[in-house]
């Protein structure tokens, strides 16, 4: 389970810098949860994969 949400987060870091790319090629004017919300997964997953104990 530990690797799975590592790998999660990985992917969701990603769509992150994806996101934050788009958001700023727009100028701003589309919604910036478009990086904000992989963020939040980004914090879980990782928080999540290092926080677990070796099982």
């Amino acid at each position: 389970m530990k690797r799975i949400a590592f790998i999660l987060g990985i992917i969701f870091l990603i769509l992150t810098f994806v996101g934050g790319i788009y958001v700023i090629t727009n100028r701003g004017k589309v919604n910036a949860g478009y990086g904000v919300i992989p963020a939040l997964w980004t914090i879980i997953c990782l928080g999540y994969s290092r926080g677990k104990k070796q099982e």
